[in-house]
């Protein structure tokens, strides 16, 4: 009976609505003006009535599916971020209160695209490991030229290595790059662009490319799992002439079996 209600699509819009507005609700406890006209009491208690239905939510699963539950670890997130909101946001502990909106992330384990999307993320994780480390090496490297050639001229952006990676890192999000940290250096190094720019092609849209390349093959690889084998096999266009012309030949077989003085079909 209990597993039936849990397995309801409407037990799951309800829970579906209940995370959308407990989203808003803490949405508005971060607005001042909400606060001051009166209202912070009622979201709170709000607040605590949904996370009541989220504990029964997550008790009765926990007690249909008993150890079977800590073995999903979609169901592990729903715990600690329902565990994280049980801890008295009291003294010491009263920065736990701000992570009460981590119970929006929770959206994430009801909507299954979202959680085709985190599997794909989490599946691209290590190709994006082998892109960082190049990252890193491109922006030591940059860092310890950049420290050379422009330190003794702008100490405050080149001055050591630390702050020559931060000046990049600005250079490579692109901001105030061109005013603040290029021409500044060209009215000494004419020439100064031909480094930064070397260094925005390797580490802006290089990078910023394969990270894009490696993430988009992940969810394909993810989302593909839907799709029938036959679908995204390469050879489906032979597997398919093949099944048609062994259904022809039983068809042609049971034909003479009912009329053994038919002409054979030339199909």
């Amino acid at each position: 009976m209990l597993a039936r209600i849990l397995q309801d699509t409407r037990t799951e819009r309800v829970i579906l609505g209940l995370i959308l507005f407990n989203a808003v609700t803490l949405g508005l406890e971060a607005e001042p003006a909400v606060l001051a006209a009166g209202w912070g009491p009622l979201l709170e208690t709000l607040d605590a009535a949904i996370l009541s239905v989220f504990v029964l939510e997550l008790a009765a699963r926990i007690s249909v599916q008993r150890l079977r539950f800590f073995r999903d670890p979609w169901n592990l997130f729903d715990f600690v971020v329902i565990g994280f909101a049980l801890v008295p946001a009291t003294g010491s502990l009263s920065v736990l209160r701000a992570l009460r909106v981590l119970r929006v992330l929770r959206l994430v384990t009801v909507i299954p695209s979202l959680k085709r999307v985190v599997n794909g993320l989490i599946t691209a994780l290590p190709g994006m490991g082998s892109i960082l480390i190049l990252l890193l090496l491109v922006f030591y490297v940059f860092s310890v030229m950049g420290a050379k050639l422009y330190g003794p001229t702008k100490p405050e952006l080149f001055g050591g290595l630390g702050a020559a990676a931060y000046s990049l890192f600005q250079v490579m999000t692109f901001d105030d790059w061109s005013g603040g940290i290029v021409k500044p250096l060209m009215e000494t190094h004419p020439l100064a662009w031909l480094f930064f720019i070397a260094f925005m092609l390797l580490s802006s849209f290089m990078a910023l490319n394969l990270f894009i390349g490696v993430v988009v093959s992940a969810l394909d690889d993810e989302t593909g799992d839907d799709v029938p084998k036959l679908l995204r096999d390469p050879d489906a266009d032979r597997l398919i002439a093949e099944e048609l012309a062994a259904l022809r030949q039983e068809i042609a077989a049971l034909r003479r079996e009912r009329d053994p003085h038919s002409a054979p079909s030339s199909g």
